[in-house]
This record gives C-alpha cells, structure tokens and sequence, in this order.
C-alpha cells in the first residue's frame, strides 16, 4: 500500500531516515491487532462486514486522541488496496486538495483508488468541506475524516449525508496494558532500548494515558530512553517520570491553566508582545483557539469593560472569524483580537459592580418592587396604587426624574464606580452631573436632600 502526504511524497518509515516514534512503528498490520474499538471490528460489527463486504464508502471516524482514527484508516486503505493520502486539515487548504483530486483521478483512470485521510476535518469551514462533495459523490476518492468534535455540529450536512459515522470510544484500562505490553516485549522495543518493562510500570503508564493509545506508548517511550539501556523499569522510575512528563505536556492538566493565566495576565497587564507570545505557544500546543477566543471575550468584558466597549465587539467578532475561517487563516484574527486587548484602556468597574450587585440580592432577598415602578394593566391594580408617582424620563426636562428606582430599604447605594480610564472618564463626569441634578430637582420638589 503506497502511503503518502498530501504533496504526494512517501511517508513510509524505510524513506523517514530518523528513528520512526513507538507510536507510529508498532501501528497493528491488521484489525485483529488493534486495541479495543471491538464495536467496530468484532467478525460480527456492521462496520467490519460492510469493509469485508466491499460496501463501506466514505466515511467519518469520530472519537478522542489515541482511539485509533488514523490506525483504523490505514488499515481500510490495506484491506482494499487504495492509495492512502494523509491530509491534514490544520495545514493543508483548498488548492491542496485540487491536486489531491487530479492525482486520484488518474490512478482511478488505470485502475487504483485513493482514500484520502483527513486528519481533523472539523477545522475545515463550511465552504472547504464542500470542495470533498462531488469527488466523494462520483467515486474519485474515498473519503475518511478523522475528527474529535461532534460532526452534527462540525461537518456540513451536505457531506455528512454522503459519509456513515463511526464512534470510537477511549481505550479501556485493560487495552491499553495489553497495548504496552506487546509494545514492551517487541523486537523494536528491545533492540532500541534494552530495557524490560515490570507489569506494575506498564499499569501505571495505562493509568495516566486517559485511554489514548498514543500518549500511553509516548510515555513508554520516554520512560525507557530515559531509564539507560540494561536496565528494568518498575512502577516506582515509571510513576515519577510520568508524573512529569503529565504536568509538562498535558493541555488539561497544570500547564494549561500555566498558559492561559500567563496570556490573561500579559494582558491585562497591557503587554501586547509577550500576549502574542503566550497566544502562540497555546496554539502551537494544540489547545482549542475557540476555548483562548472565549477566554478573550471574556477578559474583554472584566478587565476593559466600558472604559472601551469595542474591545468586547473585537473579541467576538474575532471568535466568530476563527469558526469561519478555521486554521491556520483564523489565528491571525485572534493574534490582531489579542493585540487590541492588550493596547486598550482598562477598567473592571463592570466587573466589580456586577459583583456587588450580586451580593446585594443575595443579602437583601426578595424586596418588594416599589409601587411607582410596577406595571397597572387593571383596574385593580390601579387602585392599589401600582404605578402612581411613575415619571416618564423622556417627558422631563434634562430627562431626569427624581423618584428613586430601588426598593426603599435599600436606599440609593452607589453599586458601579467608573474608573478615570477611556471612556469611562466621561461616563463618571455624567453620571456626577446626573446626580447633582437629581439632588437639585428633589429639593426643589420638596423632598429634602
């Protein structure tokens, strides 16, 4: 089976010229060999007779890192031997895949096919999914995409008409030991590292691998290029250098919430240089641009809030732009989103007075609406007195009115504080003015100060 990338040149590991990782050396040769996924490959699962049976088409693989995607297309391009072509839709674009399709056309033409393997097709927009449509349609590739988001909700409807989906599930505790340990007593494994790896290491390796297949013979990797050859890895050498190589590479665990807290803070600290910076090494980590847009948005409404309110139409336009566009094309509207954030006036006085606010119910309970604010559609209502006293601003001179808009117990407690900053200076100057002459007209009605 010819395997290529999406410029068409070899991937095979004979032409790498590097030590080819555990992960991608030791892929199974056949569908027995893979672990778990048996609702998919059992002798009696649909999707295996449907492969057996010739009548498999196109089709989408949906399930978390390390379950097997990559591997389970592989080995359909060897079943039927097609012509694998591994795209990936982070790098790859829409020119690509034209040449992708010339290529297919003309081993179709002398009797080959092509499966063409999209890795995270749900980073493609709506408009380059639909490029796959009439290729798919008449039988120039097959197409298989890979993807770790829900296709209801990520692939358009169009081609996800013309594909069956397929789950995969996490590879369970006891697969993935069975993974390690075949991978541990290999010829490969032996002969590159020299070490034997005890039972209790491989169980705490599977432990820590959160049922990606992957990231377990990763961690096996590593573990045993750092044990020295001639050597045994037990559970103890295994558990400490796996705690390490969690916090440094997980994007779930301690380093992730590093990362983010490291952008937020450059932020608000007005560092557009070093925002860039954090915002780049999250990307180029792997971390969801849409979770760092959301975490924009946010810090757009805490930490600029009203001393510039653009900032939070720049942060969702931004997000909007990225599920639009996709990578890598939308990653330059986050970095431009990034850099106005980091260069606006700041003020969290909306912050802090929605947590007033919030407290100051919590406390208070539930006051009674005062009677001049409340609605009169009846009669009834009318004659307790609902709505009496209520001024219609727009009929007052300046638009003020001099009834309070609180419930008496609580007083005229001033809740939000604008901040000297952006537009937040004359936001302050008006709302001064507005209750100096709140003040002025009371008086002035008889109401004391």
């Amino acid at each position: 089976m010819a395997i290529l990338d999406e410029m068409g040149r070899s991937t095979d590991s004979e032409t790498a010229g590097a030590p080819v990782p555990l992960a991608e050396a030791l892929r199974p040769a056949s569908l027995d060999e893979v672990a778990g996924q048996e609702h998919l490959l059992s002798r009696e699962a649909p999707f295996r007779r449907a492969l057996e049976a010739g009548a498999l088409g196109s089709f989408i693989l949906w399930g978390p890192p390390g379950s097997g995607k990559t591997t389970l297309a592989l080995l359909v391009a060897g079943h039927t031997s097609e012509v694998f072509v591994r795209f990936s839709a982070v790098t790859g674009g829409i020119a690509l895949v034209r040449q992708i399709v010339e290529e297919a056309a003309r081993l179709r033409a002398s009797g080959r096919g092509t499966l063409l393997f999209v890795d995270e097709i749900h980073r493609f927009n709506r408009a380059q999914q639909d490029a796959f449509l009439p290729h798919v349609e008449n039988g120039t590739i097959r197409l298989v995409g890979a993807t770790t988001e829900n296709p209801s909700f990520e692939i358009n409807a169009p081609l996800l008409s013309r594909c069956s989906v397929h789950v995969l599930r996490p590879l369970s505790l006891e697969s993935i030991e069975r993974l390690l340990a075949r991978a541990a007593e290999s010829s490969l494994f032996l002969e590159r590292f020299g070490v034997k790896a005890e039972p209790g290491a491989l169980s705490v390796i599977a432990r820590c691998s959160d049922g990606d297949a992957r990231r377990a013979l990763n961690l096996l990797e590593m573990a045993a290029g750092s044990s020295g050859r001639d050597t045994v890895l037990d559970a103890e050498a295994a558990s400490s250098l796996v705690r390490r190589a969690m916090l440094r590479y997980d994007k779930t665990g301690e380093e992730h919430y590093n990362l983010i807290s490291a952008l937020h803070k450059s932020l608000r600290s007005g560092d557009p240089d070093a925002s860039l910076y954090w915002l780049a090494r999250m990307i180029e980590s792997g971390e969801d641009p849409l979770y760092i847009a959301r975490r924009m948005i946010r810090f757009a409404s805490e930490d600029i809030g009203l001393a510039d309110p653009g900032a939070l139409t720049i942060a969702m336009r931004a997000a909007d732009s990225y599920r639009f566009l996709g990578s890598p094309e939308g990653e330059l509207a986050l970095a431009e989103a990034a850099i106005y954030l980091a260069v606006a006036p700041r003020s969290n006085s909306a912050y802090t007075a929605w947590e007033a606010a919030r407290e100051l119910a919590r406390e208070r309970g539930s006051l009674p609406v005062p009677l001049h604010l409340r609605n009169a559609p009846t009669s009834l209502m009318k004659d307790l007195g609902y709505g009496e006293g209520y001024k219609y601003a727009h009929d007052m001179p300046g638009g003020l009115v001099s009834h309070p808009n609180l419930p008496d117990e609580l007083g005229e407690p001033v809740i939000y504080r604008p901040l000297p900053s952006g537009r937040e200076q004359a936001i302050a100057e008006r709302l001064e003015r507005w209750r100096e002459a709140r003040r002025r007209l009371r008086e002035s009605e008889g109401h004391g100060g």
